[in-house]
């Protein structure tokens, strides 16, 4: 099995209670769970963390450029305005799908219409829901190398 993280940004370990309108109802932990299921149905082992600190997520895309681990990604508000994080993906050579539950692109408030991980995604999923995860993973598991 291949390992994959599965990285999540600011105030999404607060799913299930934030906006469930837009984010839906749930949790952290159960995508957590539901993240580890598809990945083993697609050869893949997975790991899942969250953080609101941008130096840790930070931290994580680096060690994962060093080990050419695989990456899905969802940097959150960091997407619209991060040039650190643009940094960090720049040095990945593994894949990295950037994901977003909701569509950045449809929401109202324009920043945002703006991401700094695009550039370095091999694939964008947005607006699936919470079964963007489970496209993410597939696309990690089809792209060669992976």
């Amino acid at each position: 099995m291949r390992k994959v993280l599965v990285l999540n940004g600011p105030n999404l370990g607060r799913l299930g209670r934030r906006q469930p309108e837009i984010y839906g109802h749930t949790t952290h932990e159960q995508l957590a769970e539901l993240c580890r299921t598809w990945g083993t149905g697609f050869d893949l082992d997975v790991e899942l963390r969250q953080t609101n600190h941008e130096g840790e997520l930070l931290d994580w895309l680096n060690a994962a450029a060093d080990d050419e681990t695989p990456v899905v990604l969802n940097a959150a508000a960091w997407t619209h305005y991060s040039w650190a994080i643009f940094d960090a993906c720049a040095q990945l050579t593994a894949p990295l799908v950037e994901v977003h539950i909701s569509d950045p692109s449809q929401r109202p408030e324009t920043f945002r219409h703006t991401s700094v991980v695009t550039e370095h995604a091999v694939a964008v999923v947005a607006g699936m829901g919470i079964d963007g995860y489970r496209r993410a993973l597939e696309i990690i598991a089809g792209t060669p190398g992976s």
